[in-house]
């Protein structure tokens, strides 16, 4: 992927969360000694910090909101940010330079993560178009169309579990045991390098197969009894629950009254702030995937 691509997404160097204000004059001393054996750099304790945060996101499977995959995506974007300035450092690109194997399956990996957020940036602007167009139908009470947006999401639904299967695939390689002594900021990067694509596939894989669970809504035919009630149970406990709560399936009920209406347009209507900001969210993680893939591709290309 040429670098050229994505000359507009480049973010200037800089540490998330702590910002120098102080008024102070600069000191011409640094506080570690450059004598020290631990060749670590600050930045890797802040990636460190924002990974263990994603790892405990991840274990709140009660709190499948769209506010928990907002904050789950976000994170995920300030880790790849992070780590693009990671790969900035010279200290970091001196140590890669020594690990080609290690630089080219990121590289592999990134590839994957960045064609399967490209498809999903496609999926869920198909999403909110029919949900607009669903909005009006509900309104209007055209079964017909209903219809169409309940085939339509059936069939996203499929695609989401393609892009859940897709991703689980993503993040295979195993850290060496070295026979060799290695420089401790060496080790230090190639474990942080593994937990940014463990965290990657955690956070794709509860928001694919979220909206997976959600969409896949039954037909009005179903008849959700013995088995089959258990099975929607279990599959909504995987879903978003503003969609969930939502019913999507109570499009389809008939003669609804003017009240129901009123009540199902307001509900599709906040769903719809829920799809605009995966939609927003999702891009930014697509961009920082991009740009973090680039710097790596400068790394093994210089």
């Amino acid at each position: 992927m040429a670098p050229r691509m994505v000359a507009n997404f480049r973010r200037s160097l800089s540490f998330p969360n702590h910002p120098n204000h102080s008024n102070k004059p600069k000191k011409n001393f640094h506080v570690r000694s450059a004598s020290l054996p631990c060749r670590s750099h600050p930045l890797i304790s802040h990636i460190k910090d924002d990974l263990n945060g994603l790892k405990s996101w991840a274990c709140k499977p009660e709190n499948r909101t769209c506010a928990w995959l907002f904050d789950g995506l976000n994170q995920l974007k300030i880790v790849h940010e992070s780590l693009d300035d990671l790969l900035q450092l010279p200290q970091t690109r001196e140590s890669l330079n020594g690990h080609s194997d290690l630089v080219e399956k990121l590289l592999d990996d990134f590839l994957h993560f960045v064609d399967v957020y490209g498809i999903f940036q496609t999926l869920i602007l198909t999403f909110k178009e029919e949900h607009l167009a669903a909005q009006v139908a509900v309104r209007r009470k055209d079964e017909t169309k209903i219809a169409s947006y309940a085939k339509a999401l059936r069939k996203m639904a499929k695609e989401m579990d393609k892009l859940t299967c897709n991703v689980q695939c993503i993040g295979k390689y195993i850290v060496p045991q070295q026979t060799v002594p290695v420089p401790d900021f060496d080790a230090e990067l190639a474990e942080v390098m593994k937990d940014i694509i463990q965290v990657t596939q955690l956070v794709s894989t509860a928001l694919f197969n979220g909206l997976a669970v959600s969409m896949a809504f039954p037909k009005p035919s179903c008849s959700w009894i013995g088995l089959g009630m258990k099975t929607k149970k279990m599959k909504e406990n995987e879903g978003i629950m503003e969609f969930v709560e939502m019913g999507l399936e109570n499009l389809f009920r008939k003669n609804k009254g003017g009240e129901e209406v009123k009540i199902v347009s307001k509900k599709m209507h906040e769903l719809e702030d829920c799809i605009c900001g995966i939609e927003s969210r999702g891009e930014k993680v697509f961009r920082s995937l991009i740009n973090a893939r680039v710097s790596l591709l400068n790394v093994f290309t210089q």
